[in-house]
């Protein structure tokens, strides 16, 4: 039996369904929450559902081959890398993301990781707190006016955090796979290796699609040994082990990274005990006001279909 006014969520790790079931509930439409996991339990709780909400569980072309009457993915979040979009496509099955709704807080998140690893706040934190008081533990710093930001990835978030830096009167540099994408025209576009040999501080905006290992021990060995790696990205995009190398090493500066390729972090990631690092737990995303975004606006997403209205954010094509 299709269930077309009922959406299925497949997974969630939110505290409540509060924002899906007031759009839903406005909608006529139901909805039915599941904790799936794997592809297996995917093929036994799906049957039937055209629309679905996801958060983590894979969907494949196994599952795809098992859910003719999935119609529609919508995905909690910006990426979506647990989703095979080439399967999607050949099974006719819409995939959306939610890509507008923590641009503020990642961005910020982002600017945060800059100013503290460039400030060297923790350090200097640790060695007060250890009952030293000397500000020459911190040298070298170094002047905004006179450092180079380079931004990978120039979508809503890389250009929201470059206009954060901009008042800080740092030289800005940008570069995108895509083409075309050039940023605020306050940023200077400039190629991947000119931007990972000039910047002091690089910060990831990119997809996992586009940029999986795009920063690996060659373009680590091409930065400056003053500079910092901010990832709020995803994780995939750099050599975990080669960063921690290269940390370790003195190669790099510090770096500062909200996700890692293996999420939570494994207990015996090299990242964990590297120098000048600051790890956070792939929160970048969060404020109350985003995560009440988020979970609205893949309701709607959903919503729209199951109603006939077009959909706003689809990724894939067929």
């Amino acid at each position: 039996m299709i269930k077309d006014k009922t959406v299925a969520v497949t997974d969630c790790d939110h505290k409540d369904m509060k924002e899906e079931e007031a759009v839903f509930a406005r909608c006529g439409l139901n909805l039915d929450l599941f904790q799936c996991k794997t592809e297996q339990e995917l093929m036994d709780t799906l049957p039937g559902y055209p629309a679905v909400l996801n958060q983590y569980a894979p969907f494949t072309e196994k599952v795809f081959a098992a859910l003719p009457d999935l119609k529609l993915i919508v995905r909690y979040g910006v990426g979506v890398n647990n989703i095979d979009l080439d399967a999607a496509s050949r099974h006719k099955v819409s995939v959306c993301s939610v890509p507008d709704y923590g641009i503020q807080e990642v961005a910020g998140h982002a600017f945060a990781l800059m100013m503290a690893l460039t400030r060297k706040l923790l350090p200097m934190d640790e060695a007060v707190k250890a009952g030293r008081w000397d500000y020459a533990e911190s040298i070298p710093l170094f002047r905004y006016r006179e450092m180079t930001v380079g931004i990978i990835g120039l979508g809503r978030i890389g250009s929201f955090f470059a206009e954060l830096v901009r008042p800080l009167g740092c030289r800005i540099l940008g570069f995108d796979i895509a083409d075309g994408v050039c940023g605020p025209n306050f940023v200077e576009s400039v190629d991947f290796g000119a931007l990972i040999k000039e910047s002091d501080v690089i910060s990831i905006h990119s997809n996992l699609e586009t940029s999986r290992h795009l920063i690996g021990k060659a373009q680590l060995a091409d930065m400056k040994p003053t500079a910092c790696l901010v990832n709020v990205s995803r994780g995939g995009i750099i050599d975990e082990a080669a960063l921690a190398d290269a940390l370790n090493r003195g190669a790099l500066a510090g770096a500062g990274i909200d996700v890692t390729e293996t999420e939570p972090l494994p207990a015996g990631s090299p990242l964990r005990t590297a120098k000048n690092i600051i790890l956070t737990p792939h929160m970048a995303w969060y404020s109350e006001e985003a995560s009440s975004d988020l979970k609205t606006k893949a309701a709607e997403e959903a919503a729209r279909y199951l109603t006939g209205r077009p959909l706003k954010n689809q990724v894939n094509c067929f």
